[in-house]
């Protein structure tokens, strides 16, 4: 799937930014010049039993409290999925993982869950598939990709980590 052929398909229009990969937060705040919008991380979690899945959208600096977020979701215990359940799943690498995958998630396996600061922000950073670039998607525009792609957002306040 192009990401920004479906983007346009949509109606989307994301400004695109280059850079070097970045394969985590602190290596974006030195190689992602600054841009307008909130930085995200993005988790791909699965619950014990491998039988749901989650992509979790925090603000970037934020250290998410598993055990807390797996009983917010009702999901019991929660751990980081495999590259192999990501790539069945999201059909994505680590390093690359943004909400912008779901538009691979045709089965509709995958819950979203955004953190209500970032659902509230104007625009949201995402890897456009990629992590040699980052796209500013407008709170708008965010929603329509969500109807696109047949998700739902599940908006909470993600527990951080004491």
């Amino acid at each position: 799937m192009n990401i920004d052929d479906f983007l346009r398909g949509h109606g989307i229009t994301a400004a695109r930014h280059e850079h070097a990969a970045v394969m985590t937060v602190e290596e974006s705040e030195q190689l992602v010049p600054p841009l307008p919008g909130a930085k995200t991380k993005n988790l791909f979690l699965r619950d014990k039993k491998g039988a749901r899945h989650f992509l979790v959208t925090v603000p970037a600096a934020r250290i998410v409290d598993l055990n807390a977020l797996g009983a917010a979701l009702g999901a019991g215990r929660l751990g980081f999925a495999s590259a192999e359940r990501l790539h069945k799943h999201l059909a994505i690498t680590p390093g690359s993982v943004s909400l912008l995958a779901l538009v691979n998630d045709v089965a509709g396996s995958v819950e979203f869950v955004i953190d209500r600061s970032l659902w509230d922000a104007e625009a949201v950073h995402a890897h456009p598939l990629t992590n040699t670039a980052t796209v500013i998607l407008a709170h708008a525009d965010l929603e329509v990709f969500l109807r696109a792609t047949g998700h739902a957002a599940r908006v909470i306040d993600v527990p951080a980590a004491a």
